[in-house]
């Protein structure tokens, strides 16, 4: 089965672009990322673990396999997990569109900022749905960059993320499909479903966000592709770097940034 590319790559950057994002929105998208004692829970497209740390943490009692294809990400995954002592996780690397386990092995499944890189996104639920439990619960987090507004207002800040939008898609993912969680969930037959938008809003009464979530997790992130998207011809380098300039202006002491994240709970019956 196609993989779609993974459009910010798998630098060094990108994996402390992941942990300070994941750091940073903790409270935001997870406060209520709660599993049973002892449950078996999948996070698939867990990456290098920015998320797995995040969850693993908060449901100590809760057993946690997480898997991803890229070698890479699974080995520092590994590293990370062992690094900070957590016990509850098993790290393996394993197909979204083809996992190598039983039908109906885990009592939830957890996937973060995963859909949006997939060409096939409902093939990947059914799968996820498959190895699902009968009244478990399936968990997706997503951005939706169309969500993005700030001020200053700045048309070249808005290229600058079409760019990031265009390379995705070009790459056969979706950097809107936040908005698309509740049909996705709908159309795999999930019942009970429940989506709620978690925005992070951000000005500089709120320093921790400013440099958390404007300058070091999405400026960051746009700023990542610059040399791709001015590659293939969809932006200039000047067009480009007043885009980016414009994006740490919204970081300044009278600016404002808005983001909008969507979490979406179903059940399988």
């Amino acid at each position: 089965m196609e993989n779609t590319k993974y459009v910010h790559g798998y630098s060094e950057r990108e994996a402390l672009r992941l942990n300070d994002q994941a750091e940073t929105l903790d409270d935001i998208i997870h406060n209520d990322s709660i599993f049973p004692k002892d449950s078996l829970v999948l996070e698939a497209g867990c990456g290098v673990g920015a998320q797995t740390k995040i969850i693993a943490t908060k449901n100590p009692d809760t057993n946690f396999i997480s898997v991803d294809l890229s070698e890479d990400s699974i080995k520092e995954a590994k590293g990370m997990i062992k690094s900070l002592g957590i016990n509850n996780v098993e790290v393996k690397q394993a197909d979204i569109y083809k996992l190598p386990f039983k039908d109906e092995t885990f009592d939830s499944v957890i996937i973060c900022f995963v859909l949006e890189h997939l060409t096939y996104p409902i093939k990947a639920l059914n799968e996820l749905k498959r190895v699902l439990k009968k009244g478990g619960t399936m968990v997706a987090i997503e951005g939706d960059h169309g969500s993005t507004f700030f001020y200053p207002d700045s048309k070249y800040a808005y290229a600058a993320i079409n760019c990031q939008i265009k390379l995705q898609k070009q790459s056969g993912g979706n950097s809107n499909i936040g908005r698309e969680l509740y049909p996705l969930f709908k159309s795999i037959g999930l019942t009970g479903i429940s989506v709620s938008p978690r925005m992070v809003y951000v000005d500089s009464s709120r320093p921790q966000l400013v440099e958390g979530f404007i300058k070091n997790t999405f400026t960051a992130m746009i700023e990542g592709i610059g040399k791709d998207a001015i590659r293939q011809g969809i932006t200039d380098s000047i067009t480009f770097e007043k885009g980016i300039k414009d994006l740490y202006r919204t970081a300044e002491s009278d600016g404002v940034f808005c983001y909008t994240f969507f979490k979406g709970f179903g059940q399988k019956l």
